[in-house]
């Protein structure tokens, strides 16, 4: 039989909920700081890489949730 209660049960279903969500706030602020970032590229930088303004320009529109 075992020992989990209901009550032990539900802390660690909540505990589970806010290590995911504070994961996905995590990727949100990464994700929007890399595309601010990317946003202060030069040309040649972006030549570098063999991006386009047009390319950076949909990436950096996206909302922070879109991946």
């Amino acid at each position: 039989m075992s020992s989990l209660t209901h009550e032990s049960m539900t802390n660690i279903h909540i505990s589970g909920l806010f290590t995911r969500l504070g994961q996905t706030l995590h990727v949100w602020r990464e994700r929007a700081r890399q595309r601010r970032e990317l946003a202060r590229w030069t040309d040649r930088d972006l030549h570098d890489i063999g991006l386009s303004w047009s390319d950076i320009i949909r990436e950096v529109e996206k909302p922070f949730w879109r991946p």
